[in-house]
Parts: structure tokens; C-alpha cells; sequence
């Protein structure tokens, strides 16, 4: 799992039949002081109800889209919930 910014949502007309009626946004990987780490990438948002601006934590691969139910869902992340606080303290190497 990891941690994102909701940065933007994508429409497509024409898409794999099992990602009909689902919401594409794009996200922002994040670290643990959320500044940006890596590129953008489109999420599934399988709760439906994440928007722009939003931190969301997400999985990765086949597990991105098991809260669905449906059997091959092409997808490279999946938006599991939207994180209404965050806290890290120091990690254990910097200390």
C-alpha cells in the first residue's frame, strides 16, 4: 500500500468492459512528508467517492481492484480510502 494526492480524474469513451462505470482519477505517490516521490498514475477509485485534492492510500497490482468483486480488472492501482489524517513521527534510522 501507499499514500497519494488525488491531482486530477481522466474520461474515457472507450474502455475494457470490467472498468465501465468506474471512476479513473490520477494520483500523486507521495512520501512520508507528502512531497511528490515518483510520476503520476491513474487509480481506479473503488470506493467512489474520492475527489481532487484528496489523500488517498491505494494498492498496487491484482489487489487494486478486489474491493470490486470482478474477475480481471485492468488496473495498476486502486483507490482503497481516503485518509482523513496523517501523522509520522521520526523513523527509526533518523533517530
Amino acid at each position: 500500500m501507499f499514500v497519494a494526492k488525488v491531482i486530477g480524474n481522466m474520461v474515457c469513451t472507450h474502455k475494457n468492459e470490467n472498468l465501465i462505470g468506474l471512476k479513473l482519477l490520477i494520483v500523486q505517490p507521495v512520501d512520508d512528508q507528502l512531497k511528490d516521490k515518483g510520476k503520476p498514475l491513474v487509480a481506479i477509485d473503488t470506493i467512489g467517492q474520492s475527489g481532487e485534492g484528496e489523500l488517498v492510500y491505494l494498492a498496487k497490482s491484482r489487489e487494486s481492484s478486489l474491493p470490486l468483486n470482478k474477475d480481471l480488472v485492468p488496473s495498476d492501482a486502486g483507490i482503497l480510502g481516503i485518509i482523513d489524517y496523517y501523522n509520522v513521527t521520526k523513523r527509526m534510522e533518523e533517530i
